[in-house]
């Protein structure tokens, strides 16, 4: 048989043998072709080549062994590397650093840290050097044993060794909560001791840090101040600011980035399109999947995802569908975007479908993806659909449902009426019920104004969630609806001993590719006597249509709420620099809107040619025409 038709396997035995035999001459050459292997990530071919060395009759020495511990450790090959510690052993180079820090670090890669420990310890303390520090401390971390790893760093203080940038490197990752932030504050105040935050990967480590600790202004301060920037400080910086829900802040960045020629990557890309998700600025995201087609990145899925979720969050359910239609290999992630944005847009029945053409694909659902249709089912009033899902969970997949999966069963059943159903779930909970849960069943008692059950709620939930302002107001607002002006008193007099104030509402629209935030009540803008002019037309309107806005005022004196909410405001600045004649105002507000604004709104929308979709806490409204897509179900 000839060396072309031999089996793969063989010719590279027969190649690796020819190979060994020309290096036997030196042992340099075999230390070349391992160096070699080792850093091309052929640590398979490495193994071989070594066995094929000894075979040889050739020793190997201490230049040998760091790349083959390195493959067998990557390999996770305990017993191999076991053999390999002998061999360190009998040859003599267990006193060589590079060596002892290999062994140390391929013990940790196999988390056997006893091991890697009594490595470190055999070692003399007076030459115990600093990369044989660096390798157990990155290894304790890793490990998630960030003590030892300080008191390494203790160690290695007391005794004099040098810190470098590895050093720090390896301690920084273990500072994950903000529980750790001041450990980590006190590491950066030791970098900036020995002038190690110079390095910028030092710098990038500790950026990451803060964001994850939750410390954006600290963050910003360290970015702000670091003389040299590259791809992954942007890119920590922006993912950061996302993740906190920053999004003006994401889309400033993302200029700024230009502006220093930064050129963005995908992780870029994802981030500012999440933002561009949050604040509704569609026009920026088209430009960001414009970018996406220039720069080749099409095929990422990640992307792909992304736009699915900008679009159905900024209103644009067509383009959503239409990106997740095109895509060849859609994901769970992918499904899951899809389904939520149209159980956010009220669209409960095309959710369902989706997700049972998920299922028939053959893509196993999560509990991520049950809670989108679980919500979807909610807002669309499908009840015996969300609950057949609801008990599928446990039943035929296996996933035991979480509060967030309760809460909304609660919600599907308070929103239909069903408020003794939802009353004995939560009873029957195999956990104890959360604030959302009990939050959830007061949400259903102010749709059907049941007073004595939304006392009852509205007690479990403070024991709870003492300080959030949201169920204070849901009762407040209970009792304004049922004429217990009493009771409004009482809730307010609550809040003040408590020290509680409403959170303030605000809404932002977008207007040649700039978000306008506007705040309740707000005079701020450059256009202000302009915005309330037209808003003075727009409730003149409103009044033809109905709108008791003398009982709105009464409930303002009450409440203490005297400024016009925001959105009012949005509307009024949009139509001020929109076509009447055509189009689509799209507004994105912070806090569920009333049922004031939604009949002005409703009002509004029957004299104006255009569709006002306005997307408050929890989901989408699409008025035309006086009527909203919600069926004034929410």
């Amino acid at each position: 048989m000839s060396r072309q038709n031999l089996p793969l396997c063989i010719k590279t035995a027969c190649l690796l043998q020819t190979t060994a035999g020309a290096a036997v001459a030196t042992g340099g050459k075999w230390n070349t072709q391992l160096r070699d292997l080792s850093k091309q990530g052929q640590y398979s071919q490495a193994l071989i080549l070594y066995r094929q060395m000894l075979r040889s009759g050739a020793t190997p020495n201490a230049f040998t062994f760091p790349f083959i511990l390195k493959s067998s450790a990557a390999l996770s090959l305990p017993l191999p590397g076991a053999q390999l510690h002998c061999h360190v052993i009998k040859s003599g180079c267990l006193l060589e650093p590079f060596v002892q820090t290999a062994l140390i670090s391929m013990y940790c890669r196999f988390c056997l840290l006893e091991h890697a420990y009594n490595v470190f310890d055999e070692i003399p303390e007076s030459t115990r050097l600093t990369v044989c520090y660096n390798a157990l401390i990155s290894g304790f971390v890793q490990k998630t044993r960030f003590s030892n790893g300080l008191l390494l760093l203790h160690e290695m203080r007391v005794k004099g060794v040098p810190l470098n940038a590895v050093t720090i490197l390896g301690l920084v990752p273990g500072c994950t909560i903000p529980l750790h932030l001041g450990l980590g504050m006190s590491l950066h105040c030791l970098t900036l001791k020995h002038s190690l935050i110079t390095d910028l990967a030092v710098a990038n480590c500790f950026l990451s840090m803060y964001l994850r600790c939750g410390s954006i202004g600290s963050a910003r301060k360290l970015f702000d101040e670091m003389p040299e920037k590259n791809l992954i400080t942007w890119n920590a910086m922006i993912s950061g600011y996302s993740q906190n829900g920053l999004g003006a802040e994401v889309l400033d960045l993302y200029r700024d980035m230009e502006s220093f020629s930064v050129c963005p990557d995908e992780v870029t890309l994802v981030g500012v399109l999440s933002s561009c998700a949050h604040l509704g600025a569609q026009k920026i995201g088209q430009e960001v999947e414009e970018m996406i087609h220039r720069r080749g990145f099409g095929y990422n899925p990640f992307l792909k995802n992304s736009l699915i979720s900008m679009y159905a969050r900024c209103g644009n359910l067509v383009k959503a569908r239409a990106i997740f239609d095109s895509m060849p290999n859609r994901n769970l992630v992918s499904w899951t975007a899809i389904i939520g944005g149209y159980g956010m847009h009220g669209h409960g029945e095309v959710a369902v479908e989706l997700f049972d053409q998920m299922i028939t694909a053959g893509i196993r659902p999560d509990k991520a993806v049950f809670v989108c249709v679980l919500t979807a089912c909610s807002h669309a009033g499908l009840t015996e659909k969300g609950l057949a899902y609801f008990y599928s969970m446990e039943k035929i997949y296996n996933l035991k449902p979480s509060s967030e999966h309760y809460s909304c069963v609660v919600d599907l059943l308070g929103r239909v009426g069903r408020l003794g159903e939802a009353g004995r779930l939560i009873e029957s909970m195999p956990m104890e019920p959360d604030g959302p849960i009990w939050g959830a069943l007061l949400g259903a008692c102010k749709i059907h104004k049941n007073v004595r059950l939304a006392e009852l709620a509205f007690e479990k939930v403070v024991e709870l969630e003492p300080t959030n302002i949201g169920y204070y107001v849901l009762l407040s607002n209970i009792y304004y609806e049922t004429g217990d002006m009493e009771g409004v008193l009482r809730v307010r007099v609550m809040m003040r001993e408590r020290g509680l104030k409403k959170d303030p509402g605000y809404s932002y629209v977008e207007f040649k590719g700039r978000t306008h935030l506007f705040m309740a009540g707000d005079r701020s803008h450059p256009r202000a006597k302009e915005i309330y002019a037209m808003l003075e037309k727009l409730e003149d309107l409103a009044q033809k249509c109905g709108e008791k806005e003398n009982e709105k005022q009464r409930r303002d004196q009450i409440t203490g709420n005297m400024a016009v909410h925001s959105e009012r405001l949005a509307i009024a600045f949009a139509l001020l620099n929109s076509d009447w004649e055509k189009g689509e105002i799209l507004v994105i507000k912070n806090l569920r809107i009333c049922g004031d604004c939604h009949v002005f709104v409703k009002s509004v929308s029957r004299f104006v040619n255009c569709q006002f979709v306005v997307r408050d806490a929890t989901r989408f409204h699409h008025f035309r025409g006086g009527s909203c897509s919600c069926n004034d179900y929410w």
